[in-house]
């Protein structure tokens, strides 16, 4: 028995990654479950084993592939102490993970350049908006926190700040997705985290090289 429920998640593993891999490649609309499962070196049965529908598999696909982001926030959480390092590590980390995490960039691409969202889709964008909230949140957390240890000194709102924040990850990975050829975001990211600082005003506290050089 206990075999046969490996065998089943082996298999819904494997369903998983062909659907990431169709969806982050030809995107929602031309990606069919009959393709799915060729992709999976399966039939269509073991899908509908583990998943209801297409939409389902798309939300399922989704939560899989932002384990890595996910786990970044999480990890986050737990720096409240150290608000500016943990600012810090988020971005450093967004950046890597673009760069070297297959999965991490595939859910970007997936949704940001391979689906028509439509209300037809209310889970997903439920969750995706629920996720997108989290993140400006704990910006906007630490962003208190460190101005509240005098470790930033700036008379906007930490909400606003959250926000700038959010979005400006968002901007240089909807430009990187669009044009890889336009930076190397590997090579980039001390200059990405630079900017980051100085738009929040701080921009002493990142030296040359994308390194902390304060504890303030």
């Amino acid at each position: 028995m206990r075999r046969t429920k490996e065998d089943a998640e082996k298999t819904r593993q494997t369903v998983l990654e062909a659907a990431l891999t169709l969806f982050s490649r030809d995107g929602y609309s031309l990606t069919t479950l009959s393709r799915i499962a060729q992709e999976a070196g399966c039939s269509r049965g073991p899908i509908y084993w583990h998943f209801e529908s297409k939409d389902d598999l798309y939300e399922a696909v989704l939560a899989y592939s932002q384990e890595p982001l996910e786990a970044l926030v999480g990890e986050c959480r737990g720096m409240k102490s150290q608000p500016l390092e943990a600012m810090d590590h988020f971005i450093d980390r967004w950046l890597t993970l673009l760069a070297t995490n297959r999965k991490y960039r595939q859910s970007f691409e997936i949704l940001l350049n391979k689906t028509e969202l439509t209300d037809a889709m209310s889970r997903t964008l439920q969750r995706e908006r629920q996720l997108t909230r989290s993140i400006i949140a704990l910006f906007e957390e630490l962003i208190t926190g460190a101005i509240t240890e005098e470790m930033l000194a700036t008379a906007e709102d930490p909400a606003k700040l959250g926000l700038l924040s959010y979005t400006y990850l968002m901007g240089i990975t909807q430009s990187w997705l669009f044009s890889p050829k336009l930076f190397d975001i590997n090579r980039e990211r001390p200059f990405f985290r630079r900017r980051f600082w100085a738009m929040l005003g701080t921009a002493d506290l990142i030296g040359d090289g994308g390194d902390k050089i304060a504890n303030t």
